[in-house]
């Protein structure tokens, strides 16, 4: 996906190796913004060190582990898997867990457990990655978006009610940028109407809502560990949960549909299944992160704080807000709305453009998930004609216009993940970067 001239590995890969930044060297001026020159234009940059690299590898300490699996000559699935499934899911405060190959494949699993599919639909906002949506369309069902809360940048809850048909099945909350859902007013809103809830915490990890651990709180909850993620082994996901049957058809499904734990025994596999098996040093990589994934996490939120007190006060800077009972945030994505107003008119691609010569790495985020063209491609194909009539079909898209989520993706800028694991020094730059920019607004444009 292309986020306004970046794409998601070129954006990630300045940041990681600080090169959005300008690379002049040498010792900074004292005084950074006011009358200033602008770095589009030549001026001294005001952050000129680099960013923390990303993923984080300790050789002495994470490299054991994995040699030994390496070593072993056992590389799937078996004891080590087992390992991190224990402890991620008493990390998560869950009874079990299961892990995949990716958390599209957990998504997708997790939906399967619960029986939906052909006929189904599904409530998710659009304020989030493909995958979200991709793991609802591969089980058949119709994904019905929801607009979003343009101050939390997840989905709005209070939009949620008039979506729902008698088709709805479930509701697929995404902790989107590790900010969580209202799950409150969603909890409440599954209850009255029957729907199960699968959390999408792919990008919320140890984030908590009313101190329990996103995931932990619906039906299902899933985890993806690809390479940008906070908790990460390259390619990777998770399903969690405490219904023991649920459970044990997630790991049937996962593994060919084997019959497994509580589910009857029968000829062969007892359902239809698939393979997303994690491999052992998948596993060992991540009991590596494991390590130090509280510590980055307190760092985070620390960083994050402390950077909105420093941006709520400059004019046209609108932090994110966290919903009332978000007790932690994961900070996958440090967010904030950009109003060209008070930039001079500037646009927001100009805004982006300025902040990066500054040194500070940004990107403009998720384009409208509910208008690319995947989805109509996907409503034409021959499956889904045979499993929806055109009303259907129609109805359900006429549902998913999301104006304030087109709103927000017009307005929003990200800091990734590794930027929060710098120092107060860092923050300080970060916002007096974008405090010598609005004052020295008039070079924008």
């Amino acid at each position: 996906m292309t986020r306004h001239g970046f794409t998601r590995r070129n954006f990630l890969k300045a940041v990681s190796a600080g090169t959005v930044a300008a690379t002049a060297s040498g010792p900074l001026a004292a005084s950074s913004r006011t009358t200033k020159k602008l770095a589009i234009h030549g001026g001294d940059p005001v952050h000129r060190s680099g960013w923390p690299g990303w993923p984080i590898w300790d050789r002495e300490r994470d490299e054991p582990g994995v040699l030994k699996v390496l070593r072993s000559g056992v590389w799937s699935r078996r004891g080590v898997v087992a390992e991190f499934e224990k402890k991620y899911a008493s990390l998560m405060g869950t009874k079990r867990c299961l892990a995949t190959t990716n958390g599209t494949n957990a998504l997708f699993t997790a939906l399967h457990a619960l029986d939906i599919g052909a006929g189904d639909e599904v409530l998710v906002g659009p304020y989030t990655f493909i995958a979200t949506v991709d793991a609802i369309l591969l089980v058949g069902a119709l994904p019905v978006f929801v607009d979003t809360d343009r101050e939390t940048f997840t989905v709005d809850p209070d939009a949620m009610e008039d979506r729902i048909t008698e088709n709805t099945r479930a509701i697929l909350p995404v902790h989107i940028l590790g900010l969580p859902a209202d799950m409150d007013k969603i909890t409440a809103l599954a209850k009255k109407h029957e729907l199960k809830i699968v959390e999408d915490a792919c990008q919320a990890w140890m984030a908590e809502w009313r101190g329990k651990k996103c995931g932990a709180i619906g039906d299902l909850g899933c985890f993806s560990f690809q390479n940008s993620k906070n908790f990460t082994c390259g390619e990777g996901g998770a399903v969690i949960g405490d219904d023991e049957q649920l459970m044990d058809i997630c790991h049937s499904f996962h593994d060919f549909g084997r019959s497994y734990g509580t589910m009857p025994r029968g000829n062969g596999c007892v359902q239809l299944g698939t393979k997303a098996r994690m491999t052992e040093y998948q596993a060992a990589i991540l009991l590596a992160q494991m390590e130090r994934l509280e510590e980055q996490t307190a760092r985070r939120v620390k960083n994050a704080a402390y950077l909105t007190s420093r941006l709520e006060p400059i004019p046209g800077i609108i932090p994110h807000k966290l919903n009332d009972g978000v007790t932690r945030a994961a900070y996958h994505m440090y967010s904030f709305r950009y109003q060209k107003e008070q930039f001079g008119g500037a646009s927001r691609s100009k805004f982006l453009h300025a902040l990066a010569k500054e040194g500070v790495p940004c990107s403009g985020g998720y384009s409208p998930l509910n208008k690319q063209d995947f989805l109509e491609q996907t409503f034409q194909s021959k499956n889904f004609k045979k499993m929806y009539s055109p009303k259907q079909i129609a109805r359900a898209k006429q549902m998913s216009e999301c104006p304030e989520n087109d709103r927000l993706c017009s307005e929003a800028v990200w800091f990734f993940q590794s930027l929060l694991l710098g120092s107060r020094e860092d923050m300080e730059d970060i916002a007096n970067a974008i405090e010598k920019i609005h004052e020295n607004r008039d070079q924008l444009t």
